[in-house]
């Protein structure tokens, strides 16, 4: 060791001049100085410029060549506030450099190779004004933090995630005794020596996540206020026995392998529980033979349970949690779900039990009057009391795609509804998912009195929709999902719904495009996967005047049967985002046409064609006269000019002939009558 101080300043003239060079043969680039802040980031320096102003109270060298920190590289400045020299190469540092910065407040370190600097058992110290330290990413094994800790009177905040320690010992912060929040996260610590953290009494915020943590007992941290112990394989959280107050706000105990619930602290102000992702199959508090008296949670603002193994969710788990909004209980194994108390839950504002097995779901009169969003998705429901939902006078987001539901007819004919669900007069819903449901039938009047303006019926194959299905949405709807249907014919009325912005009538089976008049406000609409051929040019000029989107790829359209459609989309403001995968077909092309390259003149031949043979259908009536011999005249038309034979020629087997018709005019007995004489003549196939 004395060797290694001797020769300290030997290798300091040594490294010193190396780390301020810059590359030979490449100016020194310059920072960016903003008043007192020096951004010299990312300019492949190995040492801070030596013009560096004066008055520099925050200088940037990071994601830089900086291997050896000395006074040299720092420009011989003293009078920094903020050092960030995160991201360099950094393995060695002038022993009591930052002796002499007394205003030094905050230092960035992260991601170097200081390791190899703790090798040396040197302090870095005295660190004695700087509050914030930042030693993540440095390959600090157990007791090198030692090292930049033990002289930090005045440290309150310091980072030493994603390293190599294996153990907090028992004096590992004893130098930093006014430490206020820790960084420990993604190491390996697999022990907390008692006592690690007992001499920081002004400690509020611990992260302990993605560690190798097995076990916590006798939790004592009472003003601790933030502790997150995710991602570790902690099988018991315990808090030791004791009628103090703990401080604790929110405590993360998610992606563990706990199979019971937490033992948490009697007397506690906790806000914040995540337990979610353990293998917790019960609720119910254990303390080995006999049952501890349960917390009590008054303060839970927010819980989640999801991603366990729960069977069953007791109503009276939840009767002291009087201020909870946030419940999730997504993703268990959960049956049969029930609030009968008004007092239970009477706070909740969101409610997730999607992901369940539940079957059976009861609401009690007069509760849950604050939840407004409520997700059950992916169950087994089908049968539910037909008002569920209108119990809950501030419900606004209905989630229950992935069940077995039946939508109740809705009127004074209808007899009393049984084994449907209604979505009538719920006068606060503003979301509803039913997609996924196998729904057969969507009655008239489903929704009315009810101020839906989302609404998804996506995936419910073979959906039959009464025209005045959507009768009362004609001021709200804004957005209708109706893609997977397989509907083939839209029956329910959409034109009625003024304020409907955005419909996806994707992958059914549509052969023609519902009717719109001018109130309609579509903004986007997606026709993509459906069998259309063409579209209404009618239509579609109507939309024009409020769509901004359209999605039509993979449709079997015509090119020359939708023309000016297709001039509409190429001259108009609408946003077709698929545009390039859109095809049409014309008969002149084996391979389909991208829309963006159809033109008029692709068109016109075949419109001259068929024109002329429209005229032969019209034009022919046999009558038997003697002829003379005819004169010769021509039909003629905006593009092609085609002339009688003197002879009709043999009819011939060219692929490419075609029968064209040409118009004559005959004298008998003074009268002219017209004849149509048919000949063979060569022309392009259309």
């Amino acid at each position: 060791m004395a060797a290694f101080h001797a020769l300290l300043p030997l290798l300091l003239h040594c490294c010193a001049p190396a780390a301020s060079a810059h590359p030979a043969g490449h100016p020194s680039p310059s920072c960016q100085v903003v008043q007192t802040d020096a951004f010299c980031g990312d300019l492949n320096l190995r040492a801070a410029p030596p013009n560096l102003p004066r008055h520099i109270h925050m200088l940037d060298l990071s994601h830089n060549q900086v291997q050896n920190l000395s006074q040299e590289t720092l420009a011989y400045r003293t009078g920094f506030r903020h050092l960030n020299l995160q991201a360099n190469q950094i393995h060695f540092i002038q022993p009591g450099l930052f002796r002499d910065m007394a205003d030094l407040k905050v230092l960035d370190l992260s991601r170097n190779h200081l390791s190899a600097f703790a090798l040396s058992k040197t302090n870095l110290g005295p660190l004695t004004s700087v509050e914030s330290l930042d030693l993540s990413s440095n390959g600090l094994f157990t007791g090198m933090s030692d090292y930049f800790l033990s002289e930090s009177p005045s440290l309150e905040s310091v980072s030493l995630s994603s390293n190599s320690i294996t153990r907090v010992a028992e004096n590992t912060f004893s130098g930093s005794s006014a430490l206020t929040r820790i960084s420990l996260h993604n190491n390996v610590i697999l022990e907390i020596e008692d006592g690690a953290f007992d001499s920081l009494a002004h400690l509020t915020e611990l992260d302990l996540s993605k560690n190798s943590i097995a076990c916590i007992a006798d939790f004592n941290l009472c003003n601790l206020k933030v502790l997150n112990l995710s991602k570790n394989s902690l099988e018991l959280f315990q808090s030791a026995r004791s009628a103090e107050l703990y401080k604790l706000l929110s405590l993360d105990l998610s992606e563990n392998k706990m199979s019971h619930f937490p033992l948490l602290p009697q007397t506690n102000i906790l806000e914040h529980l995540d337990v979610s992702r353990n293998r917790i199959q019960s609720v119910n508090v254990t303390d080995g033979p006999e049952t501890r008296s349960k917390a009590i949670l008054t303060h839970l603002k927010f819980l989640d349970l999801s991603f366990n193994q729960l069977r069953s969710l007791p109503e009276s788990f939840f009767y002291c949690m009087l201020s909870l909004k946030v419940l999730k209980v997504s993703n268990n194994c959960i049956s049969s779900f029930s609030v009968s108390a008004e007092s239970v839950l009477s706070t909740v504002e969101f409610m997730d039990l999607s992901y369940n097995s539940l079957q059976s779901l009861t609401f009690g009169r007069n509760t849950l009057r604050s939840l407004e969003e409520l997700l059950l998705q992916g169950n087994h429901l089908a049968t539910v009391d037909h008002q569920i939902f209108q119990g809950l006078p501030n419900l606004k987001h209905l989630q229950l795609q992935q069940n077995n539901l039946e939508i109740c007819a809705w009127g004074p004919s209808h007899q009393e509804p049984t084994d449907c669900v209604s979505f009538t007069s719920i006068s606060s819903l503003k979301f509803l998912n039913l997609s996924e449901n196998s729904l057969q039938t969507l009655p008239a009047n489903a929704f009315a009195a009810t101020p839906l303006s989302s609404l998804d019926l996506s995936q419910n194959l073979g959906l039959d929709m009464d025209e005045r299905s959507l009768a009362g949405l004609e001021n709200s709807l804004v957005h209708l999902q109706l893609r997977e249907n397989n509907i083939s014919r839209l029956k329910a009325d959409l034109s009625s719904l003024r304020s409907l912005k955005h419909i996806d009538l994707s992958t059914n089976q549509l052969t023609s495009l519902p009717a719109w008049n001018q109130e309609s406000s579509i903004e986007s609409l997606n026709l993509q996967n459906n069998n259309l051929v063409t579209l209404d040019y009618s239509t579609m000029l109507t939309l024009e005047r409020s769509l901004k989107t359209l999605y039509m790829g993979s449709n079997p359209l015509s090119c020359c049967q939708n023309l000016p459609f297709l001039h509409m989309v190429q001259h108009s403001a609408v946003v077709v985002p698929d545009i390039e995968t859109v095809t049409c077909v014309h008969e002149e092309h084996s391979a389909p046409v991208n829309i963006e390259k159809v033109t008029r003149e692709m068109c016109h031949q075949a419109g001259v064609h068929n024109y002329v043979i429209v005229l032969v259908i019209t034009l022919i009536k046999p009558q038997e006269r003697s002829w003379r011999k005819p004169r010769r005249r021509t039909l003629r038309t905006s593009q092609r000019r085609t002339e009688a034979p003197d002879k009709v020629p043999e009819k011939t087997n060219n692929a490419s002939s075609r029968r064209v018709c040409v118009l004559e005019t005959c004298e008998h007995t003074g009268t002219n009558t017209a004849a149509v004489v048919f000949g063979w003549a060569p022309v392009q196939t259309v």
